[in-house]
């Protein structure tokens, strides 16, 4: 069964129980690690307040309604272990909405092809603009980074 299949699979079963608990799927792998398939499943709280944290019962809530009704419909063709976390406070971004609710925020931008020799750039998202990443540095210099130089964008952890 392919990733994606699986991923809208899970999005569909999920949707109205993650709204009601005023959770959203942040991201869906399913992956073959060894012998073993695992589907991980991310979720985060609805809103971006920094304060608010998925905790482990928002967790252990999810997991049992999807074990539930992925037993119920069985439609996953292999056994594999169901993982079911909060993508972390440093959590990539990874779709639109990611760059939308987290603008206004500390990220660290790392691109495949570095530009006067750098690679990793830090700043406050400005968000997504034209199929640009748009942060603005620590000495208010705007970077545009095209989407498709960006091999990963993350929530920078401030202590």
């Amino acid at each position: 069964m392919a990733k994606k299949k699986i991923k809208e699979i899970i999005e569909e079963i999920a949707a109205g129980f993650m709204e009601e608990s005023e959770l959203e799927l942040y991201n869906v792998e399913f992956a073959k690690e060894g012998r073993d398939w695992f589907l991980r499943v991310y979720i985060d709280k609805i809103s971006a307040e920094e304060e608010e944290y998925v905790s482990t019962d928002d967790c252990e809530k999810v997991s049992r309604f999807l074990s539930d009704e992925l037993d119920r419909l069985d439609p996953i063709e292999q056994n594999y272990y169901l993982e079911v976390s909060s993508p972390g406070m440093d959590r990539e971004l990874i779709t639109e909405r990611h760059y939308e609710k987290y603008t206004g925020r500390l990220v660290e931008v790392k691109l495949y092809k570095g530009i006067d020799g750098k690679k990793v750039f830090e700043g406050i998202l400005e968000g997504l603009e034209d199929g640009n990443v748009v942060i603005k540095d620590e000495n208010d210099k705007k970077w545009m980074f095209p989407l498709d130089q960006v091999a990963k964008t993350n929530l920078a952890v401030v202590f």
